[in-house]
């Protein structure tokens, strides 16, 4: 009886051997690259990450900010370069927002509905201030949220390719114009396999020549201003 249950269990072990390897065979079959079978890469690369959702975030926050504080000074700065400023980023930061949308909706990326507590309390601190107060302090914030809008925007796109636009860009000065050449070279994406995160980074390579072209003019008219104290 022992010799026939060895026997048995033998069998057994030679019908269950046969049958992965079958099943090896017709998998390579299925899959002549080798590769391991599986959707796990395929779902990674069609995924929202923490990153792409804390990044949109922010930088929809950022962008209502630029619109509402830009409504502000249109209507209540007393320079009119600086009224003309304001309406400038109600304008421009009104299309990048226009353009963020269809993406982040398509892969139900929520938008911010208001401003955290840094911009609301910015805002705040300017509706509580007049003329020439409130034209100097919404200059000074607006290079300092520009300058933090191109960090955010600078870690989205090639770097070789920005190194290359940031000396190519030369800024003409005349009075209290300044103009940046925001196309003098194009700026890239930062390269992902994951489309949605591509997406997001095709958006922020667009928008970074036009954030850089704000934060001049918005340094020259902050320079322009602390003159007119001095003299």
């Amino acid at each position: 009886m022992k010799r026939y249950g060895f026997l048995s269990i033998a069998l057994v072990a030679a019908i269950t051997l046969g049958c992965n390897a079958n099943d090896s065979r017709d998998a390579n079959a299925n899959n002549p690259s080798g590769s391991a079978v599986g959707t796990a890469g395929t779902n990674d690369r069609n995924a929202v990450s923490a990153g792409d959702r804390d990044f949109v975030r922010d930088v929809s926050v950022a962008n209502m900010a630029e619109i509402e504080l830009g409504r502000m000074a249109s209507e209540r700065g007393a320079n009119a370069a600086v009224k003309k400023f304001g309406q400038m980023m109600v304008d421009e930061h009104t299309k990048a927002g226009d353009k963020l949308k269809p993406i982040a909706s398509q892969h139900n990326i929520p938008l911010a509905t208001e401003l955290d507590d840094k911009h609301r309390d910015l805002r705040d601190k300017l509706a509580k201030l007049q003329s020439a107060e409130f034209d100097r302090e919404y200059m000074d914030a607006m290079v300092d949220g520009h300058e933090d809008m191109l960090d955010k925007l600078g870690s989205r796109v090639d770097k070789a390719s920005l190194e290359e636009y940031r000396a190519s860009v030369t800024d003409r000065v005349t009075g209290e114009q300044v103009k940046a050449e925001v196309d003098a070279k194009a700026i890239l994406p930062e390269k992902s396999d994951n489309a949605i995160t591509m997406s997001i980074n095709e958006w922020a390579a667009e928008l970074y020549p036009v954030v850089q072209a704000h934060h001049v003019a918005a340094k020259a008219l902050q320079d322009s201003l602390k003159k007119r104290m001095t003299n």
